[in-house]
């Protein structure tokens, strides 16, 4: 049965209108009742408080055969049936977690991140006000119009240089013009430390913690280099992208040519290619530039994905908790989303795959089959 014609039959059924046909169609609809599964139930104590109805009709009233039903003795625990029925109905719809992501308060990420210069002093970026923030060692630090951090040198200086980190946190995505002119954009949660002048240095070395977007400029003496975790990235001018969110760091080339390093392998990676690389091994091979750099073009994309992986991307991104509910067989994924929807919607793409649903309980999200 149709949502407005539960409505309508309730309405009748309460003010003593209801014809026999409907009260027929009411007795067939009770009698042939389907219980939904146990994910399309928000609270468990409902699925309880329904049986409970069931089992008081069963044990009070006689079968019905195409007559008047006496009204007055069955009229209250009808009408809770018909309600419960209707309340569970409208919580099975799609809007259900629709009402439940606006409850929760959850929104997209954007541009958060902090800033923790040499003497420890922490500034939060998104609310800093466009302009300089900071001197040190000879190096302005200043925010500008489109919120990007720049270290421009304003002086020559002898002494060494001093480190800064650059954090963005689950919801958080910044950029940053490090002082040699290359260009950084960091993911959600992830993290960069870098010298705050690489002058006096030999090579310009950093450290990144999660995912980041790099346009390197060009300087023949002075290598550029990312350490990250079993790897080093060394490049002197090129554009790539490293993800070192999971145990295998993954670096795909845009433009240029890079050297990936552990402690037993190197090898050079070429325009269009991606390399896994983990404490033992680096493997190489053709890269979905569209997937790598879906999040710095703003979007989700889920082809050959892994559903821990897509969830652990959402959880970052949205800043929120995931749980999981039952065995999630391996599932194929296929679509994109921009990271600027809500996250029902974006939720709602990836029940389109058959075998997952999804449940909001304030910041958290249970994963189902």
């Amino acid at each position: 049965m149709k949502k407005d014609e539960i409505t309508q039959l309730t309405e009748n059924f309460k003010s003593g209108k209801a014809s026999e046909a409907e009260l027929a169609l009411l007795e067939s609809w009770y009698l042939n009742y389907k219980e939904p599964e146990p994910y399309e139930l928000d609270i468990e104590e409902r699925s309880k408080d329904l049986e409970a109805v069931f089992l008081k009709l069963q044990e009070t009233q006689q079968p019905i055969k195409r007559r008047l039903w006496p009204r007055l003795s069955i009229a209250a625990s009808l009408l809770v049936l018909l309600s419960v029925s209707l309340y569970l109905y409208l919580n099975q719809s799609p809007m259900s977690l629709e009402q439940a992501a606006i409850k929760s308060g959850i929104k997209p990420g954007g541009n958060k991140a902090y800033l923790t210069l040499a003497d420890g002093t922490r500034i939060t970026l998104t609310e800093a006000k466009n302009g300089e923030l900071a001197q040190q060692s000879g190096i302005s630090i200043t925010k500008t119009a489109d919120g990007t951090i720049v270290y421009t040198a304003v002086e020559q200086s002898s002494g060494p240089a001093s480190s800064n980190t650059f954090e963005t946190p689950k919801g958080g995505q910044y950029q940053l013009q490090l002082p040699d002119g290359s260009k950084v954009w960091l993911n959600a949660a992830s993290s960069l430390t870098y010298p705050t002048s690489f002058a006096a240095l030999k090579e310009r070395r950093v450290s990144l913690k999660g995912e980041g977007y790099f346009e390197i400029s060009k300087d023949a003496e002075k290598p550029f280099i990312v350490q990250t975790g079993v790897q080093e990235v060394k490049v002197l001018g090129t554009h790539f992208n490293i993800d070192a969110y999971e145990t295998a760091i993954k670096t795909t080339l845009i433009e240029g040519s890079v050297k990936i390093r552990t402690k037993t392998e190197e090898k050079t990676l070429h325009p269009g290619e991606q390399s896994s690389a983990r404490a033992d091994q680096i493997d190489v091979q053709a890269a979905d530039l569209y997937q790598a750099m879906a999040w710095k073009n703003g979007d989700f994309v889920f082809e050959g994905a892994s559903l821990g992986s897509i969830m652990n991307q959402i959880s970052r991104w949205y800043n929120v908790d995931l749980s999981y509910e039952g065995q999630i067989a391996d599932l194929q994924f296929g679509g994109s989303i921009s990271r600027t929807k809500s996250i029902h919607e974006v939720l709602r793409v990836l029940e389109m795959t058959k075998g997952v649903h999804f449940k909001i309980e304030g910041r958290r999200i249970l994963v189902m089959p």
